[in-house]
């Protein structure tokens, strides 16, 4: 890494804030005016700058493109009613960013690097953060294998760049999902805890096929067995079955949840009774045929609270209650801390 964090800052000629229409923001279509870059080469991330958005020149031969050695976080920045930006937990995620790094062969991203490269690309592009009800600006950090070589072997030089891109809604409503026992998103002793390329390369096709039948996600169950609940495609899932908040244990197989930690965070605070254990899907399917499912809900960055409403197994399908007061709490407080409208006691918003 360079010495000092000195960045070269390139503005676009004419900004496109003009063309974003606040009242109606697609999820990761719309995209701000600029990026940060760095390359890492020689043992070191050098060339560090902001610059205009725009398309990458790339090798036909680059080795992301054929061995997707490839990682990335996802988090956002919110605008609070005094007109202060607030950036929810970037810390964890340059830390998590890391623990991918680690099990891909990526070379590890200073913190220090991480934290000064989103606070100036935020404030290059603050006039792209909205402000209104449901909607935030999110940010995409992420980093690529660049040798132009044919070869299975970790890259020997990489790019490090973040985007942004105001968002609306990720979920528009309470969704639906599908048990899935065929098809396996992730196995002990694999990836599926590094937030990499290929772990959602691999569940297209199955989510695809459950949109067809009309879900909106899948619960994946364990690859070994296909007997315990693990998490959906875009998010951790959480469970109140009579009075207590149930989630799989993180693991090999399971993302550590950023958003997941704070929900549990928030329950335990609250007096909740909370069991990080492995949930079997007959146990499920038991407690919604009983009743005493209460409330299933996914949560992630992209998502935050994401209540579900049906879930399917085996040709069947169980309506949940329609009543969430859980699920609609978690997503209040989270929100509120987010925007600075409610104490922050454990340090999670960022300010810049």
């Amino acid at each position: 890494m360079t010495e000092t964090l000195a960045f070269e800052i390139k503005k676009t000629k004419q900004s496109r804030l003009p063309e974003l229409d606040t009242d109606n923001i697609p999820f990761g279509k719309v995209y701000s005016d600029h990026m940060f870059v760095a390359e890492y080469k020689n043992g070191e991330w050098n060339d560090l700058r902001i610059e205009p958005y725009g398309n990458l020149s790339i090798s036909p031969a680059n080795a992301t493109l054929h061995y997707a050695q490839s990682i990335f976080e996802g988090l956002k920045a919110y605008r609070s009613k005094s007109g202060d930006i607030l950036v929810f937990r970037p810390q964890a995620n340059a830390q998590r960013l890391n623990v991918s790094a680690s099990r891909m062969c990526v070379p590890q991203l200073p913190e220090e690097l991480f934290m000064s490269a989103m606070t100036e690309l935020l404030k290059v592009d603050s006039g792209w953060i909205p402000d209104k009800d449901g909607t935030s600006l999110y940010i995409r950090p992420v980093i690529f294998a660049d040798d132009p070589y044919v070869g299975i072997r970790p890259s020997e030089t990489y790019k490090f760049l973040i985007f942004t891109c105001p968002v609306g809604a990720y979920y528009s409503e309470p969704v639906s999902v599908k048990i899935e026992t065929k098809y396996t998103r992730a196995v002990a002793g694999g990836v599926g805890y590094a937030k990499t390329a290929g772990n959602y390369a691999a569940s297209l096709f199955p989510a695809v096929q459950a949109q067809k039948e009309g879900y909106d996600q899948l619960i994946w169950t364990d690859g070994q067995t296909h007997e315990f609940i693990e998490e959906a495609g875009t998010m951790n899932l959480l469970f109140l079955i009579g009075d207590t908040l149930i989630t799989a244990p993180t693991g090999d197989s399971i993302l550590n949840g950023i958003t997941r930690n704070c929900v549990l965070t928030l329950a335990r605070d609250w007096g909740m009774k909370v069991k990080e254990e492995r949930l079997s899907v007959k146990e499920l399917i038991s407690a919604m045929e009983t009743g005493e499912l209460k409330e299933a809900f996914g949560a992630g960055t992209a998502a935050t609270i994401a209540q579900i409403r049906r879930i399917g197994y085996a040709g069947k399908d169980y309506e949940l209650p329609k009543e969430r007061p859980l699920s609609q709490k978690l997503f209040n407080a989270l929100d509120k801390i987010k925007k600075g409208e409610q104490e922050d006691k454990w340090g999670w918003v960022y300010k810049i």
